[in-house]
Order: C-alpha cells, then sequence, then structure tokens
C-alpha cells in the first residue's frame, strides 16, 4: 500500500523530478562549489530568491499551458503583436546558452575523467580530447538508437552516490547556522567575478531554458486544467530540492575549498569537495558523480534546438525525426569546443549560466502579460499573490542581467 503511494506521488510529480535533474547537473554542482569557495555562505540568498522566484515561474508556465493546451513559444507566437520575432529571440538565446553550457560540460567531464585514469593508471592519464571522442561517439550512438534510457538510469546512480557524499561531508564539515543565515542578507562582495557568480546563480537555477521546457514536458504529460493543483505541488517539490541540493554544495564547499582557500579556477580541484572522506574512493564517487551529472545532462541539450523548432511551429516532436537526429548531431559536436579553447572548463560553465541570466527577462515579461489576459486564461487569470511574485522576478531578472553584464564588461577590459 505505501508502494502504491508513493509510485502515485512519483507520477504526480513527474515534469518536477525530470527539471531537477535536467537542472541540477554540472553547472549547478561548479557554480555552487565556486560560490562557496569563493565567497563562503554569503550569495546563500541569490539561491534561496532564485529558487523561490523559480517555483513561482513554473507555476505560472504550468498553468498558462494548462489552461490553453499549447508551449510557450507557440504561446508567445500567437498572442503578441511582435511574438514571432520574440519566440525566435529566446529560441536562438536558449541555443546559444546550451551550447556554451555543453561544451563547460565536456571540458568539465574530461578533465575529470583523465584525473580518474591518471590515479587508476598512473603518469599524465587519458588524452582529454581522445576522452571526448569516445563520449560523443558513445552518446551519439545511444541517442541515435533511443537506447540511453538504462544509460541514464546507471548515470543516475553515479549522481545519487555523489549527492549522498554531499550530505555525509557537510554533516562531517558541520556549518555554523549563524553563518548559513547570515548569508541570507543581500549582500555582493567587493571582488572580481562576484557580479558574474551572483548572476550564474540565477542563470543555472532560476534558468529560462527551464520554463520554456517545463511548458514542453506538461503537454507531453497531457495534464489538463484539472491538474492544476498537482501542477502547483509538482513546482513546489522541484525548487525546494533544487534549494537543499545546491545549498548543500556551497555549504560543502565553504567547509572545503573555502577555508583551504582554493577558488575552483581548475576542475581538478573540485576532488577537494570531498577531503573529508578523503583516499581514492572519495575521489571516484565525486569523478563518477560529476561525470553521470553531466552526461545525463547531454541529451537534454543537444534536444533542445529541435524542441524549441517543434514548440514554435506547433510539430510533433518525435526524437526519430531527421529534424531531431540532424540538429543532435551539430549540436552534440560542439562537445569538443573546449579542445580549442584557452579558457578552462570551470570558467566558461560560469558564464555560460551568466549568461542565461541574461535572457530571464524574455521569458518573465511575457507570461506576466499571459497570465492576467482574461481572453486567453478566463477564471484562470493570476490572482494578486502571483502577480505580485511575477513582478518580484521581473525586478530581479533585470538586476542578475545587468549584474552579467556588467561582469562581460569587466572581462573585456571596458570596465
Amino acid at each position: 500500500m505505501k508502494f502504491k503511494k508513493i509510485l502515485l506521488f512519483l507520477s504526480a510529480v513527474g515534469p518536477g523530478l525530470f527539471l531537477i535533474g535536467y537542472n541540477i547537473g554540472t553547472g549547478s554542482v561548479t557554480t555552487m562549489a565556486k560560490s562557496g569557495a569563493e565567497h563562503g555562505m554569503s550569495l546563500f540568498w541569490a539561491l534561496v530568491l532564485s529558487c523561490i522566484f523559480t517555483y513561482i515561474l513554473m507555476v505560472a508556465y504550468g498553468q498558462v499551458t494548462l489552461v490553453t493546451g499549447n508551449t510557450a513559444l507557440f504561446n508567445f507566437k500567437s498572442n503578441f503583436r511582435f511574438g514571432r520575432p520574440l519566440a525566435i529571440y529566446i529560441m536562438i538565446a536558449l541555443i546559444i546558452g546550451e551550447i556554451l553550457a555543453l561544451m563547460g560540460i565536456m571540458g568539465i567531464v574530461a578533465d575529470l575523467l583523465q584525473e580518474g585514469s591518471r590515479l587508476l593508471f598512473g603518469g599524465t592519464g587519458f588524452s582529454t580530447l581522445w576522452i571526448t571522442v569516445v563520449l560523443v561517439i558513445g552518446l551519439y550512438w545511444l541517442f541515435w538508437h533511443g537506447r540511453y534510457q538504462l544509460f541514464e538510469k546507471v548515470l543516475t546512480v553515479f549522481v545519487i552516490l555523489m549527492g549522498i557524499c554531499f550530505i555525509i561531508v557537510f554533516f562531517m564539515v558541520k556549518p555554523s547556522i549563524s553563518v548559513i543565515v547570515s548569508g541570507l542578507v543581500p549582500r555582493i562582495p567587493q571582488t572580481p567575478g562576484a557580479f558574474g557568480l551572483v548572476a550564474a546563480m540565477a542563470g543555472t537555477t532560476c534558468s529560462a531554458a527551464v520554463f520554456v521546457i517545463r511548458s514542453i514536458v506538461v503537454t507531453e504529460k497531457g495534464w489538463t486544467i484539472k491538474n492544476l493543483k498537482g501542477e502547483k505541488r509538482d513546482a513546489l517539490v522541484s525548487a525546494s530540492m533544487m534549494l537543499f541540493l545546491s545549498g548543500v554544495i556551497m555549504a560543502v564547499s565553504a567547509g572545503t575549498l573555502h577555508i583551504m582557500g582554493l577558488k575552483l579556477d581548475n576542475t581538478i580541484e573540485m576532488i577537494e569537495l570531498f577531503q573529508p572522506i578523503g583516499g581514492k574512493f572519495a575521489a571516484f564517487i565525486l569523478i563518477l558523480g560529476v561525470t553521470g551529472a553531466g552526461l545525463s545532462t547531454v541529451f537534454p541539450i543537444i534536444l533542445i534546438a529541435p524542441w524549441l523548432i517543434s514548440d514554435y511551429t506547433g510539430r510533433p516532436r518525435d526524437i526519430h525525426s531527421p529534424l531531431f537526429r540532424i540538429l543532435g548531431l551539430a549540436g552534440i559536436l560542439f562537445c569538443f569546443g573546449m579542445q580549442f579553447l584557452e579558457q578552462r572548463p570551470p570558467a566558461l560553465m560560469i558564464f555560460s549560466q551568466a549568461f542565461q541570466a541574461c535572457i530571464l527577462p524574455a521569458v518573465v515579461i511575457p507570461i506576466l502579460i499571459l497570465i492576467n489576459r482574461k481572453n486567453l486564461m478566463n477564471e484562470h487569470t493570476a490572482d494578486k499573490k502571483m502577480n505580485v511574485g511575477l513582478a518580484a522576478v521581473v525586478l530581479f531578472s533585470l538586476m542578475t542581467t545587468y549584474l552579467a553584464i556588467m561582469e562581460l564588461l569587466q572581462q573585456v577590459g571596458i570596465l
């Protein structure tokens, strides 16, 4: 009986669980670990706000999708005078942001697997180029044949092991409650890169891609307006788990890397996150966990272009169609990007997440307008609390966009 209740619960929060797996990946681990390493828990407030606003936007996007029966980009294209250019802009910006993230993810995975091979066999380990070649061929073979469900289940086991280890280390380092609470006071350290980190934390948690994809996943789930309560519960579970897991990673980094004086400029420094556990076993758990998180995120990333095009055009989403296979191949080739860039993978990962923050206003403002249209939403328009929440998200999105642009200008030497 209890088992059946668990199955019913998991079925009810399906899209939320999907988005947790998509959102809590290499980008989240890198961003939260770097924030904790450089600033301790002082940027915890940005994570909390991001997760609160993530919940609000997930509910809003889900509600509009449930009422209209249409996905996000199709709604934007159909219900605004300049909806077509808006939808095209969002589509292009999201694809660019995900490509940047893909390059950073594969760079981090290749570096960690090289370190793992060095620990196992000695020497310098396998070449990151050959590691990337093998992974790309294997991943695309799985994608082509649609046989990656078992593969993703195996990777999920690695990610769960990593998550358990983060929780164990959290209790081992015993972060001060007062330090965590003090991190709820909004402030931005006057140090290089702080603006970019705040923007990256918003970009990796309150990600524009998550909300657009959520409308697709809710549609695929076959939910209707009768599932509105379940949709809100689903969003709450998803946002709460994002906050918990990301907060644990940040606290562990604050209790390890920050104390050790490391700033996570190099991928290999991530292994020190499990330093309290110690030994090669802990190193391999982190390597396998981050690799699992990274590789399991590759599939949604290479699918985002055909997904968004199908969303925009209102076409069926068929993973075996030529559109999906050709664009999937084009996307996965960007895994080789780090082989041609001098920038270290963690830095590119942070930049890609900050870039995502710049897209946020373009997905917040339209949904605020749509959810208040009586002729579209009928009796399901936003109530006062939802409108106050969405207005706060608009302000937050503008702030993080400003911080991301300021960080970029500082990096290129204009400021």
